[in-house]
């Protein structure tokens, strides 16, 4: 059985002695080994941090994240670990960038072609320890002036150190100066709190159970409440909705004079509320009052006959295309304005 072999032919006397790659000359891994005999293998690396590219006309930098097709080399040891030299081409100048793996330090090291941006990351801030190698050790050691720098700083370090913790203690003793009156206020406050909370969970369960909702709600503030205030529901009734905007007079006039609206502060909120709903009650009344008789307003007791459905024309019926004349005199006398049901 030939087997899978990249749709290379095997020959039957070849098989189970030599691979399709073998015999055709190919590697396994195609373009990419095109310098396997140099050792370059063909990889995609990716950037570990930005750089600036010393090819370029103007600055220009690579940022980190940034993958090219990189050739990937060793070119050493570092006790048994191996060094990687990536050698990789910038597109936008054509120039040769190298990189190589440092594992003594755990990081990427800039060889050829760019110098590494400038983080701050190597800086050693205040409270910072820096960590020294074997050999900075032996040089502080060896050297004398490096030692005695190095005492004065520990020394000033020293002295701010207990500056601070002399502050930190005596602000630490202040707030505990009377710890039973401190407490007492910490547990008034959080029974208050408490209660507050309970009640909230309460309303908010019930909210839950009363909508079925299975969803975890935020507590209210005062942004939901304007955003809700903006929002108008319509009635349910399409067809009343219609009417009552159809009923109701042109021009209206709602604007409050200065009278009223003076004596309206003056009044209690009980009293302002019993008018305002005698207002609503008496607009009511007068808006049905008026949709019954309007000569206008479809479906009246002043224009009798089917109601208007909005976007529908009607067709006139075969009795009074064939008897046009057979209204009565009376009637005729009353509606002395067109009905806007004829079609």
């Amino acid at each position: 059985m030939q087997g899978f072999n990249m749709g290379r032919y095997v020959p039957p006397e070849q098989e189970g002695i030599m691979s399709g790659n073998q015999l055709h000359g190919k590697h396994a891994l195609g373009a990419r080994a095109n310098k396997i005999s140099q050792g370059i293998l063909t990889v995609r690396f990716e950037m570990p941090y930005p750089i600036w590219c010393t090819h370029c006309p103007k600055p220009t930098i690579i940022g980190q994240g940034v993958r090219f097709n990189a050739e990937k080399k060793k070119v050493g040891n570092y006790h048994s670990s191996p060094i990687f030299s990536f050698r990789l081409k910038h597109v936008a100048c054509g120039g040769w960038i190298e990189i190589q793996t440092d594992p003594k330090n755990t990081a990427y090291v800039v060889i050829e072609g760019a110098r590494k941006r400038d983080l701050g990351e190597d800086k050693v801030l205040d409270g910072d320890i820096k960590i020294m190698t074997v050999e900075e050790r032996e040089a502080i050691r060896n050297n004398a002036f490096a030692s005695l720098e190095g005492k004065l700083d520990d020394k000033k370090q020293l002295e701010y150190s207990k500056k601070r913790l002399e502050e930190l203690q005596h602000l630490s003793e202040k707030q505990w100066e009377d710890p039973y009156e401190l407490n007492k206020r910490l547990r008034n406050s959080f029974r208050e709190g408490r209660k507050r909370r309970e009640n909230e969970a309460g309303a908010t369960a019930a909210l839950q159970d009363k909508m079925s909702l299975g969803l975890d709600l935020l507590p209210e503030n005062e942004e939901d409440a304007r955003r809700a205030s903006f929002v108008e529901f319509g009635e349910s009734n399409p067809q009343r909705a219609v009417e009552k905007v159809i009923s109701k007079p042109l021009f209206a006039n709602s604007i409050p004079t200065k009278k009223s609206m003076k004596s309206s502060k003056r009044k209690l909120k009980a009293e302002q509320l019993a008018e305002q709903r005698t207002a609503d009650f008496a607009a009511e009344l007068c808006s049905n009052t008026r949709a019954a008789i309007d000569p206008f307003v479809p479906g009246s007791r002043a224009t009798p006959g089917k109601k208007l459905i909005l976007g529908v024309k009607r067709k006139r019926s075969r009795l009074e295309d064939e008897h046009p004349e057979g209204k009565s005199q009376d009637n005729a006398s009353v509606n002395h304005l067109v009905d806007y049901d004829s079609s």
